[in-house]
């Protein structure tokens, strides 16, 4: 019933949504004379930040054309390689020229399914692309995946990790951005519980709930005072009629995105109050770069209900993973299986997702990885967002990140010598 209401709410105010937007173009008609007047900025700008207020947002676009490598520009297009019911697996296919020789270490980008599509990463896949083949998981809105897929819940997100990771055979280094780094973390040490020869090369862990009890944030516990129960008789309900997963049971988008503004909700006033005042002042720059972050951070997509209540008893409720606890498919999740996956951790000092320690406690899970294969870094004055994007990203954190998986680039052969000596 939830989600009809929220549907029908936005069926309501379509007439008025377009009926704003008409009356804003007419008011910033350079050809009317009031639009030069501070009563037709204001008239604009009013209209403006209502539309943008009530509307539904759409996928992003990734928007990534060219990137610039050995000081030239080359063409990107990224295209999907293999494709999934839930995710397709994105390949960021750079134009080289064929005289370049230079082989770029292949990197796995797996986006957090958390409510904000995959493109959230742009930066990041901008910035890892002048020296890396880039790949990315693309995850699917739920409420378009009819229900004839199937379920798909925390077990399922860790078989489609290692299907994709065995697509490269080995070659591949991992990086986990905030909520992926549970699954990917179990998948690898799945993968090396069973000696398996497509296990990465290594794996970058960064600002995720690896062990929630640590230095725990508001998330944290918003999430240990209410029983399992509560999250699935609230905020898990049915898709509604006509979209392709009507009757999917999901977590919707629209409740994570009221999540998201309520933990700063001064913040994003403030944000659009100097929205309104940029478009009366005529500051387009200021406008367009506000316009650009809210195109994204309002766009959201709908969880599978079992992904999501899964997730919440096992990684946020009872911490299996640190405890020792978790199995997928009744096999037990032993981190300390993990002897040839390097392991990088990377965590931000004012993340208020992710606090300090729960993404690093990967590196005491991984008690049988030599010291010469791990790697930690706390990055100063960043929160959340800025771990994996932003100034301080490309010119802080990438560099210890290309620097470390340059230096576990080791051909196969080294690997297998590893296996046989620890077999």
């Amino acid at each position: 019933m939830l989600y009809h209401l929220y549907e029908l709410n936005q069926a309501a105010l379509h007439p008025a949504r377009a009926t704003a937007e008409a009356y804003r173009l007419l008011w910033r008609n350079p050809l009317n004379p009031a639009s030069h007047t501070a009563l037709g900025r204001g008239a604009a700008a009013a209209l403006e930040m209502f539309e943008r207020s009530t509307r539904r947002y759409r996928k992003p676009t990734w928007d990534i054309d060219t990137v610039e490598v050995d000081g030239a520009s080359v063409a990107v297009a990224p295209h999907t390689v293999l494709s999934k019911p839930f995710c397709n697996l994105v390949h960021f296919a750079r134009d080289l020229p064929a005289t370049r020789t230079k082989k770029d270490p292949k990197v796995l980008v797996v986006a957090p399914m958390a409510g904000h599509f995959a493109t959230l990463l742009r930066g990041t896949v901008r910035d890892l692309l002048p020296d890396h083949d880039v790949y990315v998981t693309e995850w699917h809105d739920a409420r378009f995946v009819p229900r004839a897929a199937g379920p798909f819940d925390l077990d399922v997100y860790i078989d489609y990790i290692t299907e994709f990771l065995e697509f490269f055979g080995g070659d591949v280094h991992v990086m986990a951005v905030c909520q992926p780094t549970v699954p990917v973390f179990a998948a690898v040490s799945l993968m090396e519980a069973r000696r398996d020869h497509a296990a990465p090369r290594s794996m970058i862990l960064m600002a995720g709930p690896i062990d929630a009890r640590e230095s725990p944030t508001a998330v944290n516990r918003f999430a240990v005072t209410k029983p399992l129960s509560w999250f699935r008789h609230n905020v898990v309900t049915q898709v509604p009629w006509p979209y392709p997963g009507m009757m999917r049971l999901v977590y919707p988008g629209f409740l994570q995105l009221s999540g998201f503004m309520g933990m700063n909700i001064d913040r994003h006033l403030t944000a659009h109050r100097d929205l309104f005042h940029n478009l009366i002042r005529g500051d387009g720059d200021s406008a367009d770069k506000h316009r650009e972050f809210y195109d994204e951070f309002l766009a959201v997509m709908d969880l599978t209900g079992e992904y999501y209540l899964q997730t919440i008893e096992t990684v946020f409720l009872e911490h299996r993973l640190p405890k020792g606890e978790m199995h997928h498919r009744g096999t037990p999740v032993d981190p300390s299986k993990v002897h040839r996956v390097a392991l990088m951790t990377v965590e931000g000092e004012k993340d208020d997702i992710s606090g300090i320690g729960q993404t690093g406690a990967a590196q005491t899970l991984c008690k049988n990885l030599p010291e010469g294969m791990r790697e930690h870094h706390l990055q100063p004055d960043v929160g959340h967002y800025g771990v994996f994007n932003g100034s301080r990203f490309r010119g802080e954190i990438l560099p210890k990140i290309r620097g470390f998986v340059r230096a576990h680039q080791r051909p196969r052969s080294v690997l297998k010598r590893a296996l046989a000596r620890v077999a």
